[in-house]
């Protein structure tokens, strides 16, 4: 038997696996151990896995997943989901449909402290959905605005999905933050045009909302727009005496604006989205730092408020175990079973085949995207990736899109991002479905399917348009560069 054959077989007995139900990192680890042991010998994979296991979690880098994780589990535990959709539904509530836009507005603030769609959607079904129901909105187009929303939890940065994508390709981490930010508040926009659009043909959906009361003169103190004002003064003056960045500048106003009209509750969620991305994006702090600093300030902001209890942040801490132990294994499982395939030449074969085709790098994106789709319609967005980068990857990487080859692993990394995210809620599976049907088990999950079909379709305008117009996901690298 052939390399290639073993490879082929190997595939095949993986997904046979995860098909049986077994632990989609169990299955990597098994399939690529056995693999590698047939084309290298025991031997060599013992030494393999006493080495190389020690080296890929004692990599620094990956410290960023379980900060990321703990930052959002303690955001949800005090309360920011609820008080950032509070806000939201004041701003965006008296209009028809407007609940629903405030979900999308609330997620993306949300997301920008969070990193994981699943926790995202969530939060956000026992946040929002009440009031949602409260307001006599459809059940399905209710649960299927939350699914939906929640997919914004990876898109908008940070996200775990992102950092593993820049893992596994050795790609920059804040680089591809900055390429996500663009396509990720795209998202919210097409969002919220479809939930218009959709409430304006079949008003029955949602119902306007009454008029919300105006927020009492104490929740916007004096002392902090006074305050407000220092800071945009202070860092203007540091950046005409050369002292800061243009970033910090901004970042600096920015912050300056949160504190001036944003209501109290909210303040600690958006100022430390703000420090944190914009941290990242400025250079301040590497990714990992800026979680760091992101989990440290959401810890001292649910103490300092009261919002959270001991047993508040051990089941944050025990949230965070599971779920980091979780993507670790994987991590582990990919890593075997990549070296295996790398061992079998199958993705550098690959690469070599559809090269000598002569298609379009376009039209090779395009049929790989598709592929994605499908497979993401059955399949966890994690172990989808990390399945199938180690062929896909090289493939992509010897395609010629005119563009540097770090700027190819960038682009190709948002439109996976996107991908990732239409699997999340799209038929058969769809994990956000799921999530959102186990909180709203009196909602058909049929009728939540039929409320995501048309935020699907915003979803594929998206993804076209980053495909045909690169510089979506791009520009702001090179801005910030």
């Amino acid at each position: 038997m052939t390399s290639l054959q073993i490879a082929i077989l190997g595939f095949s007995a993986m997904l046979g696996l995860m098909a049986l139900r077994m632990p989609i990192g169990l299955s990597m680890l098994v399939v690529g151990g056995i693999g590698y042991s047939m084309l290298n010998g025991v031997g060599p994979f013992l030494a393999y896995m006493k080495t190389n296991t020690y080296h890929q979690f004692a990599n620094y880098t990956l410290s960023v997943i379980p900060l990321f994780i703990l930052m959002g589990a303690l955001a949800e535990r005090a309360g920011i989901a609820r008080a950032l959709f509070k806000a939201a539904e004041r701003g965006f509530g008296q209009t028809r449909g407007g609940l629903a836009m405030a979900v999308i507005g609330a997620c993306m603030a949300f997301g920008a402290i969070c990193g994981s769609s699943v926790a995202t959607t969530a939060t956000f079904g026992r946040a929002a959905l009440p009031e949602l129901r409260r307001y006599r909105y459809d059940g399905g187009f209710a649960t299927g605005t939350i699914a939906v929303g929640g997919t914004l939890g990876i898109l908008i940065p940070p996200s775990v999905i992102l950092v593993v994508y820049a893992i596994t390709t050795e790609q920059n981490i804040a680089k591809l933050f900055q390429a996500a930010l663009i396509p990720g508040l795209l998202a919210a926009f097409f969002y919220c045009i479809v939930i218009a659009i959709v409430v304006r043909r079949n008003p029955d959906l949602a119902p306007a909302a009454p008029a919300q009361e105006e927020l009492p003169p104490a929740s916007k103190p004096g002392w902090m727009r006074g305050l407000a004002i220092l800071l945009l003064a202070g860092t203007t003056a540091l950046w005409f005496a050369d002292r800061i960045e243009l970033t910090l500048l901004v970042l600096g106003g920015l912050l300056a604006l949160v504190m001036a009209f944003a209501d109290l509750a909210i303040l600690p969620a958006l100022a430390i989205a703000l420090i944190v991305v914009g941290g990242i994006y400025g250079g301040v702090f590497t990714p990992t730092e800026g979680a760091a600093v992101g989990t440290i300030a959401m810890l001292a902001a649910g103490l300092i408020q009261r919002s959270l209890s001991l047993a508040d942040i051990r089941e944050a801490l025990r949230q965070t175990a599971v779920t980091s132990g979780m993507i670790f294994i994987i991590l582990l499982g990919a890593e075997v079973f990549g070296a295996f395939l790398a061992l079998s030449r199958l993705p550098t074969v690959a690469a070599e085949w559809v090269g000598g085709l002569g298609y379009s790098p376009y039209l090779v994106v395009i049929a790989m995207l598709a592929f994605y789709i499908l497979l993401g319609a059955v399949m966890d967005e994690l172990a989808m990736i990390l399945l199938t980068l180690p062929v896909f990857f090289p493939v992509v990487q010897g395609l010629d899109f005119g563009m540097f080859p770090d700027d190819v692993a960038i682009w190709f990394g948002i439109l996976v991002l996107i991908v990732v995210g239409i699997g999340l809620t799209a038929p058969p599976i769809g994990l956000n479905v799921f999530v959102i049907h186990q909180i709203a088990k009196d909602v058909p999950l049929f009728a939540t399917y039929r409320g995501v079909l048309p935020f699907l379709l915003a979803d594929v305008i998206r993804l076209a348009l980053v495909v045909a117009f690169p510089g979506l996901a791009l520009w702001l690298v090179r801005v910030l560069s």
